[in-house]
Protein backbone atom coordinates (compact mmCIF):
# COMPACT_ATOMS: atom_id res chain seq x y z
CA UNK A 1 0.00 0.00 0.00
CA UNK A 2 1.41 3.26 -1.04
CA UNK A 3 1.14 6.35 1.15
CA UNK A 4 -0.12 9.55 -0.26
CA UNK A 5 2.24 12.46 0.04
CA UNK A 6 1.09 15.30 2.28
CA UNK A 7 0.11 18.46 0.62
CA UNK A 8 2.65 21.08 1.60
CA UNK A 9 -0.07 23.76 1.84
CA UNK A 10 -2.34 21.91 4.33
CA UNK A 11 -1.78 21.92 8.03
CA UNK A 12 -3.41 20.26 10.97
CA UNK A 13 -3.88 22.45 14.04
CA UNK A 14 -4.81 26.00 14.85
CA UNK A 15 -3.28 29.21 13.73
CA UNK A 16 -1.98 31.64 16.30
CA UNK A 17 -4.89 34.01 15.64
CA UNK A 18 -7.46 31.26 16.19
CA UNK A 19 -5.77 30.18 19.42
CA UNK A 20 -5.63 33.77 20.73
CA UNK A 21 -9.32 34.26 19.86
CA UNK A 22 -10.30 31.19 21.85
CA UNK A 23 -8.17 32.31 24.81
CA UNK A 24 -9.72 35.79 24.71
CA UNK A 25 -13.25 34.35 24.78
CA UNK A 26 -12.26 32.01 27.64
CA UNK A 27 -10.81 34.95 29.59
CA UNK A 28 -14.01 36.97 29.18
CA UNK A 29 -16.13 34.02 30.32
CA UNK A 30 -13.90 33.49 33.38
CA UNK A 31 -14.11 37.18 34.27
CA UNK A 32 -17.90 36.92 34.19
CA UNK A 33 -18.04 33.64 36.14
CA UNK A 34 -15.39 34.35 38.79
CA UNK A 35 -17.52 36.59 41.07
CA UNK A 36 -20.31 34.01 40.96
CA UNK A 37 -17.86 31.26 41.88
CA UNK A 38 -16.54 33.31 44.81
CA UNK A 39 -20.07 33.89 46.10
CA UNK A 40 -20.88 30.20 45.70
CA UNK A 41 -17.77 29.31 47.69
CA UNK A 42 -18.71 31.78 50.47
CA UNK A 43 -22.26 30.36 50.59
CA UNK A 44 -20.95 26.80 50.82
CA UNK A 45 -18.50 27.78 53.57
CA UNK A 46 -21.38 29.35 55.51
CA UNK A 47 -23.56 26.27 55.13
CA UNK A 48 -20.68 24.05 56.22
CA UNK A 49 -20.16 26.16 59.35
CA UNK A 50 -23.86 25.93 60.25
CA UNK A 51 -23.90 22.17 59.68
CA UNK A 52 -20.65 21.60 61.57
CA UNK A 53 -21.80 23.59 64.61
CA UNK A 54 -25.21 21.93 64.57
CA UNK A 55 -23.47 18.55 64.33
CA UNK A 56 -21.23 19.41 67.29
CA UNK A 57 -24.32 20.25 69.35
CA UNK A 58 -25.87 16.90 68.41
CA UNK A 59 -22.61 15.12 69.22
CA UNK A 60 -22.38 16.77 72.64
CA UNK A 61 -25.95 15.78 73.46
CA UNK A 62 -25.52 12.23 72.16
CA UNK A 63 -22.28 11.73 74.10
CA UNK A 64 -23.85 13.09 77.28
CA UNK A 65 -26.68 10.56 76.97
CA UNK A 66 -24.36 7.68 76.01
CA UNK A 67 -21.91 8.37 78.84
CA UNK A 68 -24.43 9.51 81.44
CA UNK A 69 -22.18 12.48 82.14
CA UNK A 70 -22.14 16.24 81.58
CA UNK A 71 -20.57 17.11 78.22
CA UNK A 72 -19.67 20.69 77.31
CA UNK A 73 -19.39 22.53 74.02
CA UNK A 74 -17.22 25.67 74.26
CA UNK A 75 -15.58 28.10 71.85
CA UNK A 76 -11.94 27.29 71.08
CA UNK A 77 -9.08 29.72 71.40
CA UNK A 78 -7.76 31.92 74.15
CA UNK A 79 -10.47 33.15 76.49
CA UNK A 80 -13.07 30.80 75.08
CA UNK A 81 -15.46 33.49 73.87
CA UNK A 82 -15.10 33.56 70.07
CA UNK A 83 -17.04 30.79 68.33
CA UNK A 84 -15.57 31.73 64.92
CA UNK A 85 -12.20 30.40 66.19
CA UNK A 86 -13.76 26.93 66.40
CA UNK A 87 -15.15 24.85 69.24
CA UNK A 88 -14.42 21.89 71.46
CA UNK A 89 -16.71 19.12 72.75
CA UNK A 90 -15.34 17.61 75.95
CA UNK A 91 -16.04 16.15 79.37
CA UNK A 92 -15.01 18.73 81.96
CA UNK A 93 -13.60 16.59 84.79
CA UNK A 94 -11.94 19.52 86.61
CA UNK A 95 -14.96 21.88 86.31
CA UNK A 96 -13.14 24.89 84.84
CA UNK A 97 -15.14 24.99 81.56
CA UNK A 98 -11.90 24.81 79.54
CA UNK A 99 -10.39 21.63 78.16
CA UNK A 100 -7.24 20.65 80.03
CA UNK A 101 -5.10 17.67 80.90
CA UNK A 102 -7.67 16.13 83.22
CA UNK A 103 -10.47 16.48 80.66
CA UNK A 104 -11.49 14.18 77.83
CA UNK A 105 -11.75 15.93 74.46
CA UNK A 106 -14.37 14.24 72.28
CA UNK A 107 -14.19 16.49 69.20
CA UNK A 108 -12.58 19.71 68.11
CA UNK A 109 -13.30 22.04 65.18
CA UNK A 110 -10.87 24.58 63.77
CA UNK A 111 -11.47 28.21 62.84
CA UNK A 112 -14.29 29.14 60.48
CA UNK A 113 -13.84 30.91 57.17
CA UNK A 114 -13.27 34.67 57.33
CA UNK A 115 -16.39 36.79 57.69
CA UNK A 116 -18.54 34.26 59.56
CA UNK A 117 -19.77 35.77 62.83
CA UNK A 118 -21.48 33.82 65.61
CA UNK A 119 -23.53 35.48 68.36
CA UNK A 120 -25.11 33.66 71.28
CA UNK A 121 -28.12 34.32 73.43
CA UNK A 122 -28.46 31.71 76.18
CA UNK A 123 -30.58 31.64 79.29
CA UNK A 124 -28.24 32.48 82.14
CA UNK A 125 -25.99 34.38 79.70
CA UNK A 126 -23.86 35.52 82.64
CA UNK A 127 -22.33 32.04 82.59
CA UNK A 128 -20.45 32.86 79.41
CA UNK A 129 -20.15 31.27 76.00
CA UNK A 130 -20.70 27.55 76.44
CA UNK A 131 -23.37 24.94 76.21
CA UNK A 132 -23.55 21.87 78.43
CA UNK A 133 -25.68 18.73 78.37
CA UNK A 134 -26.39 16.52 81.35
CA UNK A 135 -26.59 12.72 81.24
CA UNK A 136 -30.26 12.80 80.18
CA UNK A 137 -29.52 15.02 77.17
CA UNK A 138 -30.99 18.20 78.58
CA UNK A 139 -29.21 21.52 78.38
CA UNK A 140 -27.81 22.51 81.76
CA UNK A 141 -25.48 25.00 83.39
CA UNK A 142 -21.88 24.10 83.97
CA UNK A 143 -22.39 24.20 87.74
CA UNK A 144 -25.64 22.24 88.00
CA UNK A 145 -26.96 19.38 85.90
CA UNK A 146 -30.47 20.15 87.19
CA UNK A 147 -30.53 23.85 86.16
CA UNK A 148 -31.85 24.16 82.60
CA UNK A 149 -30.05 26.20 79.95
CA UNK A 150 -31.33 26.90 76.46
CA UNK A 151 -30.80 29.52 73.80
CA UNK A 152 -29.78 30.48 70.28
CA UNK A 153 -26.57 30.55 68.31
CA UNK A 154 -26.90 32.97 65.38
CA UNK A 155 -24.53 32.74 62.41
CA UNK A 156 -24.09 35.67 60.01
CA UNK A 157 -22.23 36.21 56.73
CA UNK A 158 -22.88 38.41 53.69
CA UNK A 159 -26.51 38.99 54.60
CA UNK A 160 -27.11 35.30 55.27
CA UNK A 161 -28.48 34.39 58.70
CA UNK A 162 -29.05 31.00 60.26
CA UNK A 163 -29.98 30.28 63.82
CA UNK A 164 -29.48 27.14 65.84
CA UNK A 165 -32.25 27.12 68.43
CA UNK A 166 -31.78 24.85 71.44
CA UNK A 167 -34.93 24.27 73.49
CA UNK A 168 -35.32 23.47 77.20
CA UNK A 169 -35.10 19.75 76.49
CA UNK A 170 -31.76 20.21 74.75
CA UNK A 171 -33.02 19.56 71.23
CA UNK A 172 -31.52 21.74 68.52
CA UNK A 173 -32.96 22.87 65.21
CA UNK A 174 -31.58 25.07 62.46
CA UNK A 175 -33.80 27.80 61.07
CA UNK A 176 -33.65 30.66 58.58
CA UNK A 177 -35.34 33.88 59.75
CA UNK A 178 -36.11 34.91 56.17
CA UNK A 179 -38.00 31.68 55.60
CA UNK A 180 -39.29 30.83 59.08
CA UNK A 181 -40.21 34.31 60.34
CA UNK A 182 -41.06 34.82 64.01
CA UNK A 183 -40.42 31.18 64.93
CA UNK A 184 -36.76 31.87 64.13
CA UNK A 185 -36.31 35.07 66.15
CA UNK A 186 -32.97 35.73 67.77
CA UNK A 187 -30.19 38.21 68.16
CA UNK A 188 -29.93 40.84 65.40
CA UNK A 189 -27.19 41.47 62.89
CA UNK A 190 -23.64 41.81 64.19
CA UNK A 191 -22.11 45.32 64.30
Amino acid sequence: MRRRPRNAGSSSGFSLIELMSVLAVAAVLMAIALPELRQLLRTLQFRAAVNDLSGAIGLARGQAIARGARVELVPAGAGGTDWSRGWIVFIDHDGDRRPGRADEVIAQHGPLADGIVIRTNFSGQQGGAYFAYNGTGRGCTDTSSAAARWGTLSLFRDGQVRRIKINMLGRARVCDPARDGASCAGEGEPP
